[in-house]
């Protein structure tokens, strides 16, 4: 099967049936609970609109449908064995060097997919190329500075150098803590159902 091209949210969304079965509603809210709608904009058309194109690439099934008294019906997803995959495969591509920010945020987000090992070789390539993109900044900067180019004009790459310095001291802290068996890591399905379940019925 080709290769399926994902986007943010239908990354979010295989991650989240990687923890059990759930209708489209309970996504939503779990979403939003979490708040992952500060990374991704989530509205029921959206949301709709990437588990129909999920379910089309054969990433996810349906697995029953039920009635809740007088409410529609509503349909209970599952992941498949190709959309867990994908999920994982996405977030190795967007971790270790994606530009997009969004992406990358929300690979980062969805990491503990991954082996601890593979994590953080991930994260330490981004490491490298953020600090070789900190030099090239750097250097244009001081460029800018010997031709007395005026600050109005360099509120941008300043800006980007100083975002670019406290994402390399955050992963320098956060790779070493990572790498430590002291550090949980990796998903907990049966926990978290079992949280849900509990919020559900209480």
């Amino acid at each position: 099967m080709k290769d399926p091209a994902l986007t943010p949210l239908g990354a979010m969304v295989l991650a989240l049936l990687r923890e059990g079965d759930m209708h489209t509603y309970e996504m939503a809210r779990l979403l939003r609970a979490r708040r992952d709608d500060r990374i991704v904009p989530i509205s029921n058309g959206t949301l709709y609109h990437t588990v129909a194109r999920l379910h089309g690439q054969g990433l996810l099934e349906e697995v029953g449908v039920d009635r809740d008294g007088n409410r529609p019906e509503r349909t209970t997803y599952a992941v498949t064995p190709a959309g867990a995959e994908a999920v994982r495969e996405w977030v190795r591509r967007e971790l270790g060097g994606s530009r997009r920010q969004t992406s990358f945020r929300v690979a980062l987000a969805e990491a503990h997919n991954l082996d601890r090992a593979e994590a953080v070789d991930l994260l330490t390539q981004r490491l490298t190329l953020l600090r070789q993109e900190l030099e090239t900044v750097g250097g244009a900067l001081d460029g800018a500075a010997t031709r007395e180019v005026p600050e109005q004009y360099l509120l941008e790459p300043i800006r980007h150098r100083l975002m670019l310095e406290a994402e390399i001291d955050w992963l320098g802290t956060l790779i070493p803590r990572i790498s430590s068996p002291a550090f949980g890591w990796g998903p907990d399905p049966e926990h978290l159902l079992a949280k849900r379940k509990a919020h559900r019925n209480g």
